[in-house]
């Protein structure tokens, strides 16, 4: 398996990043919220459904530094268009994406 993410390996997530609709998901970006404790059993409940490939690469996209990751969003937006991908690509949300990729790998854990 190859150690650098793609858009490919993020867009295999699509449900988990379009769980909550865009103004929604922007309004507990610009507070900081915690989203994956608001969304812990639908997001549990995809992640039991993963395979041991799909557990991979959700363990690649969790280890990739935050700055990456947002660039990678961006190249997903522009893309595919899906706001939810904006909103996490957004700098002035870094914090909101760093603190939920902790949550989501605590779950795993």
């Amino acid at each position: 398996m190859d150690d650098k993410i793609t858009y490919d390996d993020v867009k295999e997530y699509e449900s988990i990043f379009k769980m909550a609709p865009s103004f929604l998901l922007e309004r507990f970006a610009r507070k900081n919220t915690n989203f994956v404790s608001k969304f812990q059993s639908q997001i549990q409940s995809h992640l039991n459904n993963l395979n041991q490939d799909q557990k991979d690469k959700l363990d690649l996209i969790l280890r990739t530094d935050v700055l990456t990751l947002q660039h990678i969003m961006h190249e997903a937006y522009l893309k595919s268009k899906i706001k939810q991908y904006k909103i996490l690509a957004n700098p002035k949300y870094r914090q909101f994406v760093e603190s939920n990729l902790a949550e989501l790998r605590k779950m795993i854990e």
